[in-house]
Protein backbone atom coordinates (compact mmCIF):
# COMPACT_ATOMS: atom_id res chain seq x y z
CA UNK A 1 0.00 0.00 0.00
CA UNK A 2 1.67 3.54 -1.21
CA UNK A 3 1.35 6.47 0.36
CA UNK A 4 1.67 10.07 -1.29
CA UNK A 5 1.84 13.76 0.72
CA UNK A 6 -0.30 15.85 -0.32
CA UNK A 7 0.88 18.98 -1.60
CA UNK A 8 1.13 21.70 0.67
CA UNK A 9 -1.45 24.76 -0.63
CA UNK A 10 0.24 27.95 -2.31
CA UNK A 11 -1.74 30.18 -0.07
CA UNK A 12 -0.68 28.26 3.31
CA UNK A 13 3.24 28.73 1.83
CA UNK A 14 2.46 32.63 1.72
CA UNK A 15 0.85 32.75 5.03
CA UNK A 16 3.57 31.28 6.89
CA UNK A 17 5.84 33.82 4.83
CA UNK A 18 3.95 36.87 5.76
CA UNK A 19 3.16 35.75 9.25
CA UNK A 20 7.39 35.26 9.87
CA UNK A 21 7.83 38.72 7.75
CA UNK A 22 5.38 40.43 10.00
CA UNK A 23 6.27 39.05 13.41
CA UNK A 24 10.11 40.04 11.76
CA UNK A 25 8.83 43.80 11.32
CA UNK A 26 6.61 43.61 14.71
CA UNK A 27 10.04 42.55 16.71
CA UNK A 28 12.36 45.12 14.85
CA UNK A 29 9.57 47.83 15.65
CA UNK A 30 9.53 47.15 19.22
CA UNK A 31 13.53 46.93 19.78
CA UNK A 32 13.26 50.51 17.32
CA UNK A 33 10.90 52.45 19.86
CA UNK A 34 12.95 51.25 23.03
CA UNK A 35 15.84 52.33 21.40
CA UNK A 36 14.19 55.84 20.60
CA UNK A 37 12.96 56.21 24.59
CA UNK A 38 17.19 55.28 25.63
CA UNK A 39 18.03 57.65 23.96
CA UNK A 40 15.37 60.41 24.38
CA UNK A 41 16.11 59.99 27.92
CA UNK A 42 19.97 60.40 27.24
CA UNK A 43 19.16 64.46 27.14
CA UNK A 44 18.31 64.11 30.83
CA UNK A 45 21.51 63.17 32.65
CA UNK A 46 20.09 64.04 36.14
CA UNK A 47 17.21 61.11 35.77
CA UNK A 48 20.20 58.26 34.88
CA UNK A 49 23.71 59.63 36.02
CA UNK A 50 23.90 58.26 39.78
CA UNK A 51 22.86 55.13 38.19
CA UNK A 52 25.10 55.20 35.59
CA UNK A 53 27.62 55.75 37.79
CA UNK A 54 26.51 52.36 40.18
CA UNK A 55 26.22 50.22 37.32
CA UNK A 56 30.21 51.40 36.37
CA UNK A 57 31.01 49.80 39.26
CA UNK A 58 29.24 46.47 38.71
CA UNK A 59 30.46 46.03 35.14
CA UNK A 60 33.89 47.64 35.92
CA UNK A 61 35.21 46.96 39.28
CA UNK A 62 33.36 43.81 39.63
CA UNK A 63 33.96 42.45 36.89
CA UNK A 64 38.01 42.95 36.79
CA UNK A 65 38.97 39.73 38.68
CA UNK A 66 37.43 37.91 36.14
CA UNK A 67 38.78 39.67 33.00
CA UNK A 68 42.28 39.28 34.66
CA UNK A 69 41.91 35.97 34.92
CA UNK A 70 40.86 35.19 31.53
CA UNK A 71 43.22 37.77 29.56
CA UNK A 72 45.43 36.36 31.78
CA UNK A 73 44.96 32.45 30.05
CA UNK A 74 44.45 34.01 26.51
CA UNK A 75 47.93 35.82 26.82
CA UNK A 76 49.06 32.46 28.03
CA UNK A 77 47.90 30.46 25.32
CA UNK A 78 48.01 32.77 22.49
CA UNK A 79 52.26 33.22 23.18
CA UNK A 80 52.08 29.07 22.85
CA UNK A 81 50.31 28.85 19.68
CA UNK A 82 52.47 31.58 17.85
CA UNK A 83 55.41 29.85 18.97
CA UNK A 84 54.21 26.60 17.74
CA UNK A 85 53.44 28.09 14.71
CA UNK A 86 57.17 29.33 13.99
CA UNK A 87 59.79 27.28 11.57
CA UNK A 88 63.09 27.31 11.07
CA UNK A 89 64.50 31.10 9.98
CA UNK A 90 61.88 32.99 11.28
CA UNK A 91 62.93 35.41 13.78
CA UNK A 92 61.93 34.87 16.95
CA UNK A 93 61.26 38.47 17.12
CA UNK A 94 57.89 37.80 15.12
CA UNK A 95 55.99 36.23 18.64
CA UNK A 96 55.85 40.21 19.14
CA UNK A 97 54.05 41.02 16.40
CA UNK A 98 52.03 38.14 15.69
CA UNK A 99 50.93 38.54 20.27
CA UNK A 100 50.07 41.93 19.69
CA UNK A 101 47.80 41.44 16.37
CA UNK A 102 45.94 38.65 17.97
CA UNK A 103 44.90 40.48 21.26
CA UNK A 104 44.79 43.96 20.32
CA UNK A 105 42.83 43.62 17.09
CA UNK A 106 40.82 40.33 17.84
CA UNK A 107 40.98 38.06 20.93
CA UNK A 108 41.23 40.70 23.37
CA UNK A 109 37.94 42.87 22.56
CA UNK A 110 36.56 39.85 21.57
CA UNK A 111 36.94 37.52 24.53
CA UNK A 112 36.24 40.03 27.27
CA UNK A 113 32.93 40.94 25.48
CA UNK A 114 31.95 37.59 25.82
CA UNK A 115 32.43 37.05 29.21
CA UNK A 116 30.89 40.43 30.13
CA UNK A 117 27.99 39.27 28.31
CA UNK A 118 27.56 36.31 30.32
CA UNK A 119 28.57 37.86 33.89
CA UNK A 120 27.12 41.43 33.44
CA UNK A 121 24.45 40.85 30.46
CA UNK A 122 22.66 38.11 32.68
CA UNK A 123 22.42 40.17 35.33
CA UNK A 124 20.80 43.25 33.51
CA UNK A 125 18.33 41.13 32.15
CA UNK A 126 17.27 39.22 35.65
CA UNK A 127 17.55 42.77 37.43
CA UNK A 128 15.04 44.27 34.62
CA UNK A 129 12.78 41.28 34.39
CA UNK A 130 12.93 40.77 38.18
CA UNK A 131 11.52 44.43 38.46
CA UNK A 132 8.80 43.68 35.79
CA UNK A 133 7.43 40.47 37.03
CA UNK A 134 7.24 42.17 40.62
CA UNK A 135 5.75 45.28 39.29
CA UNK A 136 7.88 47.15 40.23
CA UNK A 137 8.36 48.99 36.69
CA UNK A 138 4.38 50.00 36.60
CA UNK A 139 5.21 51.19 39.90
CA UNK A 140 7.67 53.78 38.40
CA UNK A 141 5.37 54.56 35.67
CA UNK A 142 2.44 55.06 37.59
CA UNK A 143 4.91 57.83 39.88
CA UNK A 144 5.16 59.67 36.34
CA UNK A 145 8.90 58.24 36.30
CA UNK A 146 10.58 57.06 32.61
CA UNK A 147 11.16 53.13 33.07
CA UNK A 148 13.22 52.69 29.82
CA UNK A 149 15.42 56.19 31.34
CA UNK A 150 15.60 55.01 34.83
CA UNK A 151 16.69 51.48 33.96
CA UNK A 152 18.12 50.97 30.50
CA UNK A 153 20.05 54.26 29.69
CA UNK A 154 22.39 54.40 32.74
CA UNK A 155 22.97 50.68 32.09
CA UNK A 156 24.27 51.72 28.13
CA UNK A 157 25.64 54.42 29.27
CA UNK A 158 27.63 52.83 31.98
CA UNK A 159 28.95 49.78 29.43
CA UNK A 160 29.42 52.43 26.65
CA UNK A 161 32.18 53.22 28.63
CA UNK A 162 33.85 50.62 30.69
CA UNK A 163 33.92 47.87 28.05
CA UNK A 164 36.78 49.99 26.45
CA UNK A 165 38.36 50.23 29.71
CA UNK A 166 38.11 46.48 30.63
CA UNK A 167 39.54 45.78 27.29
CA UNK A 168 42.21 47.88 27.53
CA UNK A 169 43.21 46.84 31.11
CA UNK A 170 42.58 42.95 29.34
CA UNK A 171 45.04 44.17 26.52
CA UNK A 172 47.97 44.32 28.80
CA UNK A 173 47.49 41.95 31.08
CA UNK A 174 47.50 39.65 28.12
CA UNK A 175 50.29 40.37 26.21
CA UNK A 176 52.02 41.14 29.23
CA UNK A 177 51.85 37.15 30.44
CA UNK A 178 52.60 36.02 26.98
CA UNK A 179 55.54 37.96 27.53
CA UNK A 180 56.45 36.16 30.72
CA UNK A 181 55.27 32.77 29.25
CA UNK A 182 57.62 33.39 26.04
CA UNK A 183 60.32 34.10 28.86
CA UNK A 184 59.99 30.90 30.86
CA UNK A 185 59.40 28.17 28.12
CA UNK A 186 60.77 29.40 24.89
CA UNK A 187 64.18 30.89 23.84
CA UNK A 188 62.78 34.13 23.51
CA UNK A 189 64.67 37.20 25.12
CA UNK A 190 62.66 40.54 26.15
CA UNK A 191 64.88 42.13 23.53
CA UNK A 192 63.30 39.81 20.75
CA UNK A 193 59.55 40.29 22.26
CA UNK A 194 59.45 44.07 22.76
CA UNK A 195 61.00 44.60 19.04
CA UNK A 196 58.19 42.05 17.91
CA UNK A 197 55.80 44.54 19.69
CA UNK A 198 57.20 47.31 17.97
CA UNK A 199 57.32 45.97 14.25
CA UNK A 200 54.98 47.62 11.96
CA UNK A 201 52.76 49.34 15.63
CA UNK A 202 50.41 52.23 14.43
CA UNK A 203 48.10 53.64 17.30
CA UNK A 204 45.06 53.22 14.93
CA UNK A 205 45.57 49.25 16.19
CA UNK A 206 44.55 50.10 19.96
CA UNK A 207 41.90 52.61 18.76
CA UNK A 208 40.38 49.60 16.77
CA UNK A 209 40.08 47.40 19.39
CA UNK A 210 38.75 49.85 22.21
CA UNK A 211 36.36 50.82 18.64
CA UNK A 212 34.82 47.19 18.65
CA UNK A 213 34.41 47.56 22.53
CA UNK A 214 32.64 50.46 22.41
CA UNK A 215 29.77 48.58 20.09
CA UNK A 216 30.19 45.39 22.01
CA UNK A 217 28.95 47.11 25.08
CA UNK A 218 26.19 49.14 23.15
CA UNK A 219 24.84 45.66 22.45
CA UNK A 220 25.15 43.76 25.47
CA UNK A 221 23.61 46.43 26.92
CA UNK A 222 20.73 47.28 24.72
CA UNK A 223 20.01 43.11 23.67
CA UNK A 224 20.14 42.54 28.08
CA UNK A 225 17.82 45.56 29.01
CA UNK A 226 15.55 44.93 26.56
CA UNK A 227 14.90 41.61 27.18
CA UNK A 228 14.46 42.38 31.29
CA UNK A 229 12.12 45.07 30.21
CA UNK A 230 9.45 42.79 28.29
CA UNK A 231 10.22 39.67 30.16
CA UNK A 232 7.16 37.68 30.85
CA UNK A 233 5.73 36.57 33.75
CA UNK A 234 6.66 34.20 36.73
CA UNK A 235 9.93 33.13 37.41
CA UNK A 236 10.68 31.06 34.38
CA UNK A 237 9.80 34.19 32.36
CA UNK A 238 12.62 35.55 33.65
CA UNK A 239 15.04 33.01 33.19
CA UNK A 240 13.59 32.35 29.62
CA UNK A 241 14.90 36.21 28.80
CA UNK A 242 18.21 36.31 31.16
CA UNK A 243 18.94 33.01 28.32
CA UNK A 244 17.73 34.40 25.09
CA UNK A 245 19.38 37.34 26.10
CA UNK A 246 22.74 36.28 26.56
CA UNK A 247 22.22 34.01 23.52
CA UNK A 248 21.54 37.14 21.37
CA UNK A 249 23.72 39.34 22.25
CA UNK A 250 26.42 37.03 22.00
CA UNK A 251 25.51 36.38 18.46
CA UNK A 252 25.69 40.51 18.02
CA UNK A 253 29.07 40.45 19.18
CA UNK A 254 29.89 38.02 16.54
CA UNK A 255 27.86 39.89 13.59
CA UNK A 256 29.31 43.34 15.05
CA UNK A 257 32.76 41.81 15.11
CA UNK A 258 32.53 40.63 11.44
CA UNK A 259 30.92 43.75 10.76
CA UNK A 260 34.08 45.74 12.09
CA UNK A 261 36.50 43.44 10.44
CA UNK A 262 35.26 43.87 7.31
CA UNK A 263 35.20 47.50 7.79
CA UNK A 264 38.69 47.84 8.38
CA UNK A 265 39.67 45.86 5.55
CA UNK A 266 37.79 48.17 3.41
CA UNK A 267 39.62 51.10 5.17
CA UNK A 268 43.11 49.35 4.87
CA UNK A 269 42.64 48.69 1.41
CA UNK A 270 41.79 51.81 0.63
Amino acid sequence: MSTTLAPVPRWAILTRTSRTARGLLRAFGERAYFGRDVGRALAHPSTWWAEAVRQMRGIGVDSLPLVLIVAGFLGGVTAFQSYYQLFAGVQLSVLGLLVRGSIVLELGPLMTAIVLCGRVGARMTAEIGTMRVTEQIDALETLAYDPVGYLATPRLVAALIMFPVLVLIANFTAITVAWLTLLAATPVTSTDYVAGLRLAFVPFQVIYGLIKAFFFGGAVAFVCSYEGYVTGAGAEGVGRSTARAVVVASMSILVLDAIIAAALAQYVSA
